[in-house]
């Protein structure tokens, strides 16, 4: 069986062109389509399971009922809901603008807490004091500072991107790295700020590590009475609800679309030229539709039905002549019917109608016999005919 056997074949060879395109892309796109949840994506995102995201901890702060929402719209957007009980997560951003960096501000200008974490998160909280780090970005085990509760998170371990200046009394170093600030918090106004130098507490692969998720948890404060929100605008995640459809998918969708129609163009394209004309069927010769009808009276064993149907067309084109074209005349009234129009006719005339008349009514008659009688009604009918175009008289 062909496949797609109601198309048309060139139709069926462009749909097949698209469909294997459109595997091909499909195999290439999962082939070299960046995987997102990869453990060689560094970004803290609340998304990503691999070991450096922070899938883990969101859905803790889920299960254990915090207030918490992923923020994907401009932090402007936030800044003007915040208030002394908004807390933002800010771990790692990625890109950032003039106005997110007025946006922390204002957040925290309006007594909310913000969370940042590594090198540009230094640089986005407000009167930040990042500096370079002073080693290797290797773990480290923290060493608590000072009698604040968040200093008695416990132990913890960090891979620091960066550090802190000390020259600003008002800031509190509540854990240290080698002698480097690696946690700090401070006040801003009415709100509050604390720093981190990586995010790796809070990460996939760390949260569950040592006194990792204390040190979270008391980062963000207490869970009562506060909204938490998780910023992934600064991830460069798409800020539209499209971002969900982006990826592979989106890709072979695009793709498939494009082959459709294309598909679509070529073939009504084709059909607005010119069309010929299909050739005509190749029709059967005269012998041969007469020898197919022969075969088939012969098969059925039709001999009484074949000079049936032979009588009865020479009795009424006969009846025609006469001038008895409606009558139903037996073999007897039509010969004298006949011998009254033509007095020349055959002398076995009576005869052979009668002989035909005996046939219809018998049902061992050999197919010989019927083609004999039949070729006597036509004789007779071609005699007769003749007769008439001569202009025999009454």
């Amino acid at each position: 069986m062909k496949l797609l056997a109601a198309l048309d074949a060139k139709d069926r060879k462009l749909l097949l062109g698209c469909l294997v395109a459109v595997l091909v892309l499909a195999v290439v796109t999962a082939i070299f389509g960046r995987n997102e949840n990869s453990d060689e994506n560094t970004v803290p995102s609340s998304y990503l399971t691999g070991k450096h995201g922070a899938r883990a901890a969101y859905d803790l702060l889920v299960a254990s009922g915090y207030k918490v929402e992923r923020w994907e719209q401009p932090l402007a957007d936030l800044a003007n809901l915040a208030d002394g009980q908004t807390v933002v997560i800010v771990a790692d951003p990625l890109v950032m603008a003039e106005d997110d960096l007025q946006a922390v501000r204002t957040i925290v200008a309006h007594g909310g807490l913000v969370l940042v974490t590594g090198w540009s998160g230094g640089l986005i909280a407000p009167k930040g004091n990042v500096r370079p780090p002073t080693r290797f970005q290797t773990a480290c085990q923290l060493a608590p500072q000072g009698l604040d509760p968040l200093a008695g998170s416990g132990e913890a371990f960090m891979v620091p991107e960066a550090t802190w200046g000390v020259n600003r009394p008002g800031d509190r170093v509540q854990y240290n790295c080698d002698g480097a600030p690696a946690v700090v918090e401070y006040a801003d106004g009415q709100g509050r700020v604390v720093w981190w130098a990586g995010s790796t507490p809070l990460e996939n692969a760390s949260i569950a590590r040592a006194q990792n998720l204390n040190l979270f948890l008391n980062s963000l404060g207490p869970r009562q009475g506060h909204h938490f929100y998780w910023d992934e605008s600064l991830h460069g995640e798409a800020r539209t609800q499209w971002y969900y459809a982006r990826g592979p998918a989106m890709y072979l969708l695009v793709g498939g679309l494009i082959a459709i129609a294309l598909l679509i163009v070529f073939s009504f394209s084709r059909r607005r030229g010119p069309v010929r004309d299909l050739p005509a069927p190749v029709r059967a010769t005269p012998v041969e539709f007469l020898e197919a009808l022969g075969s088939l009276y012969a098969e059925a064993g039709a001999s009484t039905t074949a000079v049936e149907l032979a009588y009865d067309r020479f009795r009424r084109k006969m009846g025609g002549l006469c001038g008895l074209k409606a009558a139903r005349m037996n073999a007897q009234e039509l010969a004298a019917a006949l011998r009254r129009r033509f007095p020349g006719a055959a002398p076995e005339l009576e005869k052979d109608l009668a002989d035909c008349e005996e046939a219809m009514a018998s049902q061992e008659l050999k197919p010989k016999q019927a083609l004999a009688l039949i070729q006597t009604l036509s004789r007779h009918g071609e005699t007769l005919d003749a007769a008439v175009r001569a202009g025999v008289p009454r």
